[in-house]
């Protein structure tokens, strides 16, 4: 009863029966619910677009603690699935394993590279998609102090905090990067309430824009910066003063006006993975001030609907790595109504400029 409980297709989400027939297909979700607004739900994206667009059926299993990467891979495998996926660098050990006792099924994992002649890795270089978004912090900050928040102390993250680190600098060589890290286990991950208390400290220093690459964790940083939404000057701490204000013409909330009087400055998180833009929205409306200055998009979608869709198509499987970027639409910064008014076509046309430099290499972006 309790793998049952586990186990669903995303079919279930539909209102269709996920035990009716086994897919052809199994995805292992990590730590944290399908709801996350970021990792689980970019790659949930990607087996709805798979569901919709290729006709099949994809069963999703829940990870609720570390052990359960591996009984749902044990699952999958068991029922002899075509192509099982891990979501995320935590299955590397788990899939090497499960692959070498299974050679006739195939595995592939999100943001890691396994071995074997039946397996995949699906990686992407966070630290361009990063460095973008950390070039737009550095231009609109307007205390020229950013913070970033990661998960799990992990080579992965650290990519996403040396791409940010890197991009800040390029735009504004004098600006502080502040970095904290949740933990060293996977339950970093879903931290939300240290998330919260990591960004009140990053706001106690200076800092005014908070980029957060922590998964569901990221949750409590959003949390703390909608509710905070502005940064005093009577609070900035010695050395630290306004350098700018970017965002003087923009319509601002009523609570907002209540809420910051005298001398402030708006407060602003950097979304990851999926778009987060409109969760910076505190009066659903998009016209005025958001507090999402933007996110670094990772499409694990795309990744994923990619490789279920080359199995549809009886493709030749291509074990070993597959690597998405800025220049195949792996990564990106967002841009919507939410936040069209906090990036101007002044700033567009500059990273439009620095995206063709990141592509072609004349940018070294680092990766730890």
């Amino acid at each position: 009863m309790k793998v049952k409980m586990l186990v669903t297709s995303l079919g279930l989400l539909l209102g269709t029966s996920a035990l009716a027939q086994s897919a052809p297909f199994g995805v292992v979700l990590d730590l944290g619910s399908r709801t996350d607004r970021s990792f689980n739900q970019a790659a949930l994206a990607g087996v709805q677009r798979a569901q919709k667009e290729l006709g099949v059926k994809v069963d999703v299993y829940d990870t609720r603690v570390d052990a359960d990467r591996q009984k749902g891979l044990n699952l999958y495998a068991g029922q002899k699935k075509q192509l099982v996926i891990g979501l995320g660098f935590n299955f590397l050990d788990p899939v090497k394993s499960t692959a070498f006792q299974y050679p006739g099924t195939k595995f592939a994992v999100v943001d890691a590279l396994p071995s074997g002649a039946n397996t995949a890795g699906l990686t992407f270089r966070e630290q361009e998609g990063s460095f973008m978004v950390g070039y737009i912090a550095g231009l609109q900050s307007s205390t020229g102090v950013v913070g970033f928040v990661g998960g799990m102390d992990s080579p992965v993250i650290h990519k996403f905090d040396a791409g940010f680190t890197a991009g800040v600098k390029f735009a504004c060589p004098n600006c502080t990067v502040l970095s904290r890290y949740l933990g060293k286990t996977p339950s970093a991950f879903n931290d939300i309430p240290g998330a919260t208390a990591v960004a009140g400290g990053l706001k106690a220093k200076g800092a005014d824009v908070i980029y957060a690459a922590a998964g569901a964790s990221g949750r409590g940083v959003i949390s703390f910066v909608t509710r905070a939404q502005c940064i005093r000057a009577s609070e900035l701490p010695a050395g630290v003063k306004f350098r700018q204000n970017a965002f003087a013409g923009i319509p601002k909330s009523a609570p907002y006006k209540a809420q910051c009087t005298g001398d402030t400055r708006p407060l602003f998180f950097i979304g990851v993975d999926s778009n987060q833009n409109y969760l910076g929205d505190t009066d659903n409306n998009p016209k005025t001030l958001n507090h999402g200055l933007t996110s670094m998009v990772k499409r694990i979608d795309t990744a994923l609907f990619t490789l279920i869709q080359r199995e549809v198509k009886k493709e030749k499987w291509r074990s070993g790595e597959s690597s998405f970027g800025l220049e195949n639409g792996g990564v990106d910064y967002a841009l919507d109504e939410y936040n069209e008014a906090l990036v101007p076509q002044t700033l567009l046309d500059k990273l439009t400029k620095v995206r063709e430099m990141v592509i072609t290499k004349l940018i070294k972006i680092p990766t730890q």
